[in-house]
């Protein structure tokens, strides 16, 4: 108990890039203890001393290796290894690297086995904490025009883009099938957005991390309780030692973060290369325009218009918010998976950005659901691509029309992986485009996945420091130790 209390009261210290040799003797004891780990590993694997088979064990487990003695040095120090070593081994093993799944799986399930349980305790204390739950209305005010202002900033900019470059203009469609994790959504429309907002069984929703209802019971339960005076004392109390009960998880679960990082990327990439690095290249290089056109979207939207939005009205330096939010974001572009992200972007966001935890616990829930600004704009690219491709001329009014859809369909869009993906049915019956479309961006959507999850954390950290300015009351912001409600 006392490690964890040190572990979360002891500030992580800044990466290094200069060691003793000391230090140096330290990470070659560490790096050395895991190889020959990998070592026994493929003996018992293999029967023997198989020189290749030996030769792809151990050098990933070198790697993983150096990932956790550089871990020492720093979260982010880890992390950023970890992400380089992993791209690393999938340029020396290609598909061998598949093997590495599961230990990703285990991090990410890791990470969705507490969100449930952090959701409920951080919004039903980060809304009592706001003292009288008239104050509520203010505080959701500013985070709703922030996220929709946001988004449809979003969605705007990427379908200029697509029609100024015209990425999908004299590309052969070829045949087309629908696929079927978007065959089973052909009915979604606004009515089923609509439902998804509450549930008949509220324990099923906590048990498949149906993220909307779980954020409205929370933010009901929480207003409630402001209203029960002596008698919601205790419940409260109860909740507010679960939320700090959450966090110490929290703690202890990110401590596996660099060497799942590594094997979620490296794992990931290894699979898409299964059949070969040319199949690779080939299937990416098809829809090359495509693809650099919402990465350019996307790049514009977090460097140019979020980071203005932060300067200009939440009055904060882009470039700090960055530098302390560099371990979620990262840890975003490797989950791909804003939701599984949650627990370590609320807590950089509270222990190292020191934005008020009442404007934290509120925001970033709230946003892993619905403030969803990189799908927003990668489901506008997306279908005007598609239609570009299928020689479909959209009128403006149709286009229009894409721009509120595609909004509105962001906030469908679960922060679970290619989520995005499916909810894209909604903008194609707007627009009465084929769902089979959807083939021609199969390919590649697990990779612009990874760079839109990125984007719409940073929308979401952005979004915390907004309502910590304009959604709290000024003298209680200024009078709130950093990360902690007065």
């Amino acid at each position: 108990m006392l490690y964890l209390d040190r572990m979360s009261e002891t500030p992580t210290p800044p990466p290094r890039f200069s060691f003793t040799p000391l230090e140096l003797m330290r990470i070659g004891r560490t790096v050395g203890f895991v190889a020959l780990l990998g070592v026994v590993i493929s003996i018992v694997s293999f029967g023997g001393l198989d020189g290749p088979h030996l030769l792809k064990t151990v050098v990933p487990f070198t790697m993983v290796g150096l990932t956790i003695a550089l871990q020492r040095y720093g979260m982010l120090a880890g992390i950023v290894t970890g992400i380089a070593m992993a791209f690393i081994a999938v340029a020396l093993f290609e598909g061998e690297m598949a093997s590495w799944s599961w230990i990703g799986k285990f991090f990410i399930s890791a990470l969705k086995m507490i969100i449930a349980p952090l959701i409920l305790f951080a919004m039903v204390t980060g809304i009592t904490g706001l003292g009288d739950v008239r104050k509520l209305g203010r505080i959701s005010r500013v985070a709703i025009i922030y996220f929709l202002s946001t988004s449809i900033a979003a969605v705007t900019l990427g379908s200029i883009l697509v029609n100024l470059i015209q990425p999908g203009v004299g590309l052969d469609p070829g045949t087309l099938a629908v696929p079927d994790n978007v065959a089973a959504k052909e009915a979604i429309g606004f009515q089923d957005l609509a439902l998804s907002f509450v549930s008949d069984n509220i324990i099923k929703s906590f048990a498949e991390l149906d993220m909307l209802p779980i954020i409205v019971f929370s933010l009901v339960f929480g207003a409630v309780l402001t209203t029960l005076g002596d008698k919601g004392k205790p419940v409260l109390a109860f909740f507010e030692g679960g939320n700090a009960a959450m966090m110490k998880v929290v703690h202890v679960i990110l401590m596996l973060a660099p060497v799942g990082v590594f094997a979620l990327i490296a794992g990931r990439f290894g699979t898409a290369m299964e059949r070969g690095a040319d199949q690779f290249w080939a299937e990416l290089g098809a829809v090359a325009g495509y693809s650099w056109t919402v990465l350019l979207g996307l790049f514009i939207h977090a460097v140019i218009v979020l980071p203005l939005i932060a300067a200009f009205i939440a009055k904060k330096s882009p470039f700090l918010i960055a530098r302390k939010v560099s371990k979620a974001l990262l840890t975003a572009f490797s989950t791909a998976s804003s939701s599984a992200t949650l627990p370590l972007t609320m807590k950089t966001t509270e222990e190292e950005l020191g934005v008020d935890r009442r404007a934290t616990q509120f925001v970033l829930p709230l946003g892993a659901t619905i403030n969803m600004d990189g799908t927003a704009l990668y489901e506008a690219v997306a279908v005007i691509f598609i239609a570009q491709v299928l020689g479909i001329e959209l009128s403006f009014g149709q286009q229009v029309l894409i721009v509120v859809t595609a909004t509105l369909a962001a906030i469908g869009a679960a922060g679970i992986p290619e989520a995005g993906l499916v909810t894209m049915v909604m903008v194609l019956n707007a627009v009465n485009l084929p769902l089979a479309g959807v083939e021609l961006i199969l390919a590649v959507d697990w990779l612009l996945d990874r760079f839109r999850t990125t984007v719409n954390v940073w929308g979401d950290v952005i979004g915390t420091t907004v309502v910590e300015r304009h959604g709290l009351e000024p003298a209680i912001v200024s009078a709130a130790a950093p990360g902690r409600p007065s």
